[in-house]
């Protein structure tokens, strides 16, 4: 089935072998580089509006909602790429973790989004408002397209089955041998397209998930990536041992962990790359405690998959 797909980013993004860390962890350590896309700070969710907002515009949408926490990185790249598409958008934030203006909610702002802020734990008191708001832009004549938090649908997640082509299309060049591909997980849809393209590209490389929230990833991201291989008519079949989950939440979901300092620390003094205290950051020292444990015996290099978020960084005191 062939899909709609708009072109947001600047792909490819760079892959290469962090060779300060790899020598250190003995251990041949690469990165996925998707906070280089080419859109505001980068992130992993502009392969996933490259698809998601494709059905907005074919189906005549002018207004996007979306949400997200109060310095939620898919909420701003959304802000971004509907500026650049010339639609409207409205985020329906989380009054949770800063809320003051500071990181993505500047970046909001400059991207001419309209911020609302809704006092609750719960996204479906959001999804109910966002149907309210939106029965009144249609009322008024207008079409609201609705995608749900870190745009983690079958759709989006077909964005990260193009990216593991796009590794397995530069990893010859490189000579790498890759039997890992790592990623934040805080709502599913990034490990489920990147579980999906290894079924197809990359078939002897386990998926890890780093868990930042607590939801139960090890069945909502199969459930996805299903989704997403029924979108395209294709085989879901799995390999044993093909995809795993590991958590690494600590206080809670949106809250840095003093722990994971250090490693966020090292990657920026060792390598030059920054990573955001709430996602990447605790992926990254996840990963890095795991491997430490013998978490990652066998199956070649490790590929970390870079999902951006660095604005957070001027949002949050590292501990």
């Amino acid at each position: 089935m062939k899909l709609e797909k708009l072109s947001l980013g600047v792909y490819p993004t760079p892959l290469y072998k962090l060779e300060n860390i790899s020598a250190k962890y003995g251990r041949g350590i690469w990165v996925k580089r998707d906070d280089l896309c080419g859109v505001a700070l980068g992130g992993n969710k502009v392969r996933k509006l490259e698809y998601l907002l494709a059905q907005a515009r074919a189906q005549g949408y002018d207004t996007v909602f979306t949400t997200g926490g109060a310095q939620s990185n898919h909420a701003m790249l959304t802000a971004a790429c509907a500026a650049r598409l010339g639609m409207d958008c409205v985020l329906l934030l989380k009054k949770r973790g800063v809320t003051e203006r500071r990181g993505n909610l500047v970046l909001d702002d400059i991207y001419g989004a309209q911020v609302r802020f809704v006092d609750t734990d719960s996204y479906d008191d959001i999804y109910a408002e966002m149907d309210r708001l939106g029965a009144e832009l249609e009322k008024a004549g207008h079409k609201a397209f609705h995608i749900p938090v870190g745009g983690s649908t079958p759709l989006g997640a077909l964005g990260y089955a193009d990216c593991v082509r796009e590794m397995a299309e530069q990893l010859p060049d490189h000579g790498a041998q890759v039997g890992h591909i790592v990623s934040a997980t805080g709502s599913g849809g990034t490990t489920a397209g990147l579980l999906l393209g290894a079924r197809w590209y990359l078939p002897h490389a386990q998926v890890t998930g780093m868990g930042v929230d607590d939801d139960p990833f090890e069945d909502i991201v199969p459930v996805l990536a299903d989704g997403a291989a029924e979108l395209l008519g294709v085989s879901a079949d799995r390999a044993p041992g093909d995809f795993r989950m590991v958590y690494n939440v600590g206080a809670g979901y949106a809250v840095p962990n003093p722990e994971d300092t250090p490693y966020i620390r090292e990657l920026a003094r060792m390598e030059g790359i920054l990573l955001d205290p709430v996602y990447t950051g605790k992926a990254w020292s996840g990963m890095l405690k795991l491997l430490k444990e013998g978490g990652f015996a066998g199956r070649g290099d490790i590929v970390f998959v870079h999902t951006g978020g660095a604005a957070a960084l001027f949002a949050m005191d590292l501990a």
